[in-house]
Order: structure tokens, then C-alpha cells, then sequence
């Protein structure tokens, strides 16, 4: 920021998302300063406000009265996203971070847009891969390449969140994990993927609408216990893999691979709650093999300091980011539609 005031950030939420992931994110970055933290459970707001001097309270209209508030992180569960969204515009915020997905519709999201781009207010989507430095340089050369894509592979091998969740901080209160798959009624099961698509597989989703714009058919769709899923894409002649599956196994692999008639891209991305830098890349043709990475920033510093920016230039939101931002939810939300429906009616089968 030219005056090198820090921005006053206010959280809504404080679970393992706030307390593993941006609080660490913030602390590294002197362009803010967290100065209020909201959880429904006063206990929660309580001891993570602390860790950032910060103050605590109950309720997000705590948060949106606080003048020393610019900023607003909004991490509370997808279904109060839209309407924080507006109350932190309609409170003169001047900026906002939303964690994915950061509207239930496309047509909800498009009203978002609307009114923030009428009221000058940034909106950055917490979509840290696409962020992540390693993917904008190995995306770039791709496109200087000039190669198609027939086939995407996204895979998402981990050990379950509270892992990294530990390593990254001390988690104050976890919620009692559910089910597993094998125990649900069908109607439970075609649900469970639909969130798993919305909360794992949407991270990666953005960088195969890259590849793959549009999704003609959803082939194949299963969930697996505890948990994890495949589903196959198809779009022409393009194919898709998305897998995923979360155990109790010691390595993570988080992946992403695409080939096209002459290049192959493949990145590696740490898990979500790990910060060592950037994701690993590399783009290999019949001549060449090029590495982007490791860099020392990663997709949560890039995503913040982008916010900065937009801030620092008054709040000029490009419109193409608005429409990449709905477009990226309406994809994921059709997968999501589309692989569910397929699991009920085959669990109804």
C-alpha cells in the first residue's frame, strides 16, 4: 500500500480454514493486519481473536459496524456467502475475500458482481491455485506452445485434513466427523459427493475449465469410503478424471495432469494446509522439458496481495475477472448437479 498503512481485515468464521490458512497468510503479509474475528461459538472467536490481538465477537454485524474493518475474509459455510458478501458491501468494506464456492448460483453470483462492481468493491474468490505462481508460469508457456488438450487428469490423494490442519496450527475445535459413504442412504451418498465436488475437487476445477471450457456428458460418477470419489468428463473428444480419495496413508499427492498431441503439463501442489511455496511444474514436449517452481510465495499469499492491489488502485475490478469467477462456479456447480443425480439414480438402481 503506498501509505504502508496496514488494511484492518475482519474474519467471519474461525475454523481450521481461518486458523490454519489465512491467519498464518496474514501474519506474513504487512499489507494487513487482522483486527476482528467472528465465530458463532464465542469460545472459537474468542481463542482464535487472540492469536492476532484481535477483537472478538458472535455475530457478523459485530464485524461490518467495526470501522477499524476494511477488509472482510468471509470463511463461514458456503450457504451464508452471497448475503456476507452484500452486508460487507452494503457496510463501505473495501474489499472482500470470499473462501470457494463464493455464491449457492450462477444467478446468485452474477448479483454479487453486479452490485460490487457498481459499488467499486473487489471481490477475490479463494481459489489459491489459480493463484499459485507455479501454475500461472507452466499455464503460459502452454498457451505460447499452442497445444490442445485431449486428456485431464485431476488427483487428490490425502491423509484427512486434520493432519495438516495440526502441523499448520493448533486447532481450537474440530467438528465430530460424519458418516462414511458406506453407511449412508442413497439420497446422504449423492450429497456427499455433491460437497466433495464442491469443497476438494472445486480447487482444481478452474484450472481444467482452462483446458476444457464445457462438459457434454458426465460419464461416470462413484463415491468411495470413508471418502473420496471419481468422476469421468467428457466434452467432444476431450476426457476428464477427477479422483480423490482421503485416508489414513502417510503421503499426499495432489496432482494435475494434461496432454495434448504434443506437450504434457504436470503439477504438483502441496496440500491445502501445508505453506512451503508454490506447486511444482513441469511441460514436456518430444524436444524439451521445461520446470516452473518451486517458488516461495504460494496461492494464499498471491490471492491477498492481489486484493491489495485492486485495493490500492480504488477498487478497479476488470469485469473479465467477474465473469471467470461465475463461470468457474456454474462448471463446478454442473459437475456437481450432474455427478450427484448419477449416484442417486444408480443407488436407487
Amino acid at each position: 500500500m503506498k501509505d504502508h498503512k496496514p488494511l484492518g481485515v475482519g474474519i467471519l468464521g474461525a475454523g481450521p480454514v481461518t486458523q490454519a490458512i489465512h491467519l498464518p497468510t496474514l501474519k506474513r503479509l504487512p499489507q494487513f493486519d487482522v483486527v476482528h474475528v467472528m465465530d458463532i461459538d464465542a469460545d472459537v472467536a474468542n481463542a482464535v481473536a487472540a492469536r492476532a490481538d484481535a477483537e472478538a465477537s458472535t455475530t457478523a454485524t459485530d464485524v461490518m459496524g467495526d470501522p477499524r474493518v476494511e477488509v472482510v475474509a468471509i470463511c463461514s459455510p458456503p450457504a451464508f456467502h452471497a448475503a456476507q458478501v452484500l452486508a460487507a458491501i452494503d457496510a463501505g468494506k473495501r474489499g472482500i475475500l470470499c473462501e470457494k464456492p463464493f455464491a449457492t448460483s450462477r444467478e446468485e453470483a452474477m448479483e454479487l458482481a453486479d452490485v460490487a462492481q457498481r459499488n467499486g468493491v473487489p471481490i477475490v474468490v479463494g481459489a489459491m491455485h489459480t493463484y499459485d505462481p507455479a501454475w500461472d508460469a507452466v499455464s503460459a508457456q502452454w498457451d505460447r506452445l499452442g497445444s490442445a488438450a485431449h486428456s485431464i487428469r485431476s488427483s487428490i490423494v490425502l491423509p484427512m485434513n486434520s493432519r495438516f490442519e495440526d502441523w499448520a496450527t493448533e486447532i481450537h475445535h474440530r467438528a465430530a466427523p460424519s458418516a462414511s459413504g458406506s453407511l449412508m442412504g442413497s439420497s446422504a451418498r449423492s450429497a456427499m459427493l455433491h460437497a466433495g465436488i464442491m469443497g476438494l475437487a472445486i480447487h482444481n476445477l478452474p484450472l481444467l475449465r482452462r483446458f476444457m471450457p464445457t462438459v457434454d456428458e458426465v460419464m461416470l460418477a462413484e463415491l468411495f469410503t470413508p471418502f473420496g470419489y471419481h468422476v469421468t468428463l467428457r466434452s467432444g473428444e476431450q476426457f476428464a478424471d477427477l479422483f480423490a480419495y482421503m485416508h489414513h496413508q502417510w503421503r499426499p499427492d495432489w496432482t494435475l495432469d494434461v496432454w495434448g498431441d504434443t506437450s504434457e503439463l504436470h503439477l504438483e501442489f502441496p496440500p491445502s494446509y501445508v505453506h512451503a511455496g508454490s506447486a511444482v511444474a513441469s511441460l514436456r514436449t518430444a524436444n524439451s522439458l521445461e520446470t516452473f517452481g518451486p517458488y516461495d510465495s504460494n496461492g494464499y499469499e498471491a490471492e491477498w496481495g492481489h486484493l491489495a492491489a485492486l485495493i490500492e488502485h480504488g477498487g478497479r475490478q476488470n469485469p473479465a475477472e467477474f465473469t471467470a469467477a461465475i463461470d468457474d462456479l456454474t462448471f463446478a456447480i454442473d459437475i456437481a448437479d450432474r455427478a450427484a443425480a448419477m449416484v442417486l439414480a444408480g443407488s436407487a438402481a
